[in-house]
């Protein structure tokens, strides 16, 4: 994998406030300049926010605890989203009403497939359930429990965009316990994740080894860990935003 060089740490050059209901989670949608995002004051209702003026375009109501996992689908208005309340829930973003809902035994996350068909819920960190977006009232079409090497609690699920095997990544900081993203790169080659030490560890997805760790200039706890889709570039993500190219010297 290519040397990377650490380009520049920024804050927004406007920034959007969202004082009365807080803001958790947050995801684009397809429409221009638009995102949802989960609340942290008032109730765990979803909202649907114009960026370009600041006003809400749509409420989602129905979560009655944190709103712990949500995912935009890769193709249309679809969205949906796992809560503390042991619920997952699809929505559209042209409706305010809930299109489907599974209660489940456990915290879980979910995450879509990368052509939109399937989604995945992973439940009480040991069980990932796969359901069919067109049938999922009839249940998962298939099942699979992981047994952990050591207790940890899943805070997201991620599908790869080609497949690959099963690995375990370790060796990255988390002393403060708290939810740190990982994202895949484009060729599903490399796992990229965040630490709480401020450095960004990368893992061979086939080998599970550890090709590298980067160094930056973030003073908290990278949560944030995103690769474009499209080009070589990533961002990471503390208190500020930083982007990240190869160092064309290695190219």
């Amino acid at each position: 994998m290519k040397q990377y060089e650490y380009i520049i740490i920024i804050m927004a050059k406007e920034k959007l406030n969202s004082k009365k209901y807080g803001v958790g989670l947050i995801n684009y949608t397809h429409a221009q300049n638009t995102a949802i995002h989960s609340s942290t004051k008032v109730d765990d209702t979803l909202r649907y926010l114009s960026l370009h003026d600041n006003k809400y375009i749509r409420y989602f109501p129905g979560h009655t605890k944190k709103v712990v996992s949500l995912c935009m689908s890769p193709i249309d208005d679809t969205f949906i989203s796992g809560s503390l309340d042991k619920t997952i829930r699809l929505w559209d973003l042209r409706s305010p009403n809930c299109h489907g809902l599974m209660h489940l035994p456990g915290r879980p996350v979910a995450g879509f497939d990368p052509e939109g068909l399937i989604f995945a819920a992973g439940i009480n960190s040991e069980q990932i359930k796969l359901y069919d977006l067109r049938s999922f009232d009839k249940g998962p079409f298939a099942t699979f429990k992981l047994q952990a090497d050591r207790d940890c609690d899943w805070t997201g699920l991620k599908f790869s965009p080609d497949g690959g095997p099963l690995q375990t990544f370790m060796g990255f900081t988390n002393n403060k316990k708290i939810a740190l993203e990982a994202s895949f790169t484009p060729d599903s080659q490399f796992v990229l994740n965040g630490s709480t030490d401020g450095k960004v560890h990368i893992w061979n997805t086939e080998t599970g080894s550890k090709v590298c760790v980067l160094t930056s200039d973030h003073t908290a706890p990278i949560q944030c860990m995103q690769f474009n889709p499209k080009y070589m570039m990533m961002a990471s993500a503390c208190t500020h935003m930083g982007f990240w190219l190869p160092n064309l010297d290695d190219m």
